[in-house]
């Protein structure tokens, strides 16, 4: 504990470690920010029911603002695995992606490089930011979308007719 009373708890016992963030005086707000000299870049906050995993998204922080088109062609190049960890000894089936077939497709969702190691040579694992792929789902269901739209009101004309 720091003299303002502010804690980071990082706990450790025989079958985990974990960081532990509590905000007290209040069941909403920040518990955790993240950034760059004084330029915050995310955080994580909560309420009373639910985590929120933040990312900077303001507008002012942003500029060459297109609308993403091609969503559904480049949807159409990630292929979604089902798998299992190795370190799972349940072997649990989850659905996900390959970091690395991702990277041409989405380079902002993954960090770090294919087959890369450490200094003792152990695996220095490709990670993946899921969150980084919606808004090219999101483009791709609207393209889908206007062209259900467009066939919609062509099958009635011909109804019609």
């Amino acid at each position: 504990i720091d003299d303002t009373g502010k804690k980071v708890n990082i706990h450790r016992d025989d079958s985990n470690t974990h960081l532990f963030l509590n905000k007290t005086g209040s069941n909403t707000g920040t518990v955790a920010t993240f950034a760059i000299a004084t330029a915050t870049k995310g955080s994580i906050s909560i309420s009373s029911s639910a985590t929120a995993y933040n990312t900077s998204s303001d507008y002012r922080l942003k500029e060459n603002v297109v609308l993403l088109t091609d969503g559904i062609s480049r949807i159409k190049q990630l292929l979604p695995k089902r798998f299992n960890f190795i370190a799972d000894k349940t072997n649990t089936l989850v659905d996900g992606f390959l970091a690395h077939e991702v990277s041409s497709i989405v380079p902002i969702a993954v960090t770090g490089e294919k087959d890369a190691v450490d200094k003792d040579g152990k695996i220095d694992p490709q990670q993946l930011d899921y969150s980084k792929i919606v808004p090219l789902l999101t483009a791709a269901l609207q393209e889908a979308v206007s062209k259900l739209e467009v066939l919609e009101t062509k099958v009635a004309a011909l109804e019609a007719a």
